[in-house]
């Protein structure tokens, strides 16, 4: 039988109650990867990496949606800081698991600026691509904005993950950008 895997890469920087609203719709795959970037083919600036994947597993925790993993393959893939395309992860993905029917999940900020896409036109004649922005409109910019300005965060983002961006000394945020 023919998985159905759904792969969600973002920054999760951090995951936010907007990620959680795109992936209350991916119920019906059998698997649903949360991919975090390592390098960011944008330039984004991020918290540290493990860090992230540490609220990406809180996150999963706190959802409590059977289907969601955390995927480190970004990390597996990384040559130093060089930017990891999601044309090269969907690849990675399809040798590791052949049979599998990849479906890439585009948020709101990654369907608008798809056409920049490293490889864009082989994504789409490859995998299914499901545009899926999010119905709760509450973004890691808002966190980021919130925890630089000392404010709560409890209503942003569930309830371990903001506990943990609590530990300010553990999560960086110097500056606040308009980008997810």
């Amino acid at each position: 039988m023919t998985a159905s895997i759904a792969v969600f890469g973002s920054a999760f920087n951090p995951p936010s109650l907007g990620h959680k609203s795109v992936l209350e719709r991916l119920q019906r795959f059998d698997r649903v990867l949360l991919l975090p970037s390592y390098a960011h083919a944008w330039g984004k600036v991020m918290i540290d990496y493990d860090a992230r994947c540490e609220l990406v597993d809180a996150f999963i925790d706190d959802l409590n949606q059977p289907n969601l993993e955390l995927s480190r393959l970004e990390q597996e893939m990384a040559v130093g800081n060089e930017p990891i395309t999601t044309y090269a992860v969907l690849s990675k993905l399809q040798q590791q698991i052949p049979d599998a029917e990849l479906t890439f999940v585009l948020g709101p900020d990654n369907f608008l600026n798809f056409a920049k896409f490293f490889n864009c036109q082989e994504i789409v004649k490859k995998w299914q691509i499901l545009a899926c922005p999010e119905t709760v409109s509450i973004r890691s910019t808002n966190l980021r904005d919130n925890i630089v300005n000392k404010r709560s965060i409890s209503h942003l983002t569930t309830p371990t993950v903001a506990r943990m961006l609590d530990d300010r000394t553990r999560y960086c945020f110097h500056e606040t950008r308009t980008e997810d």
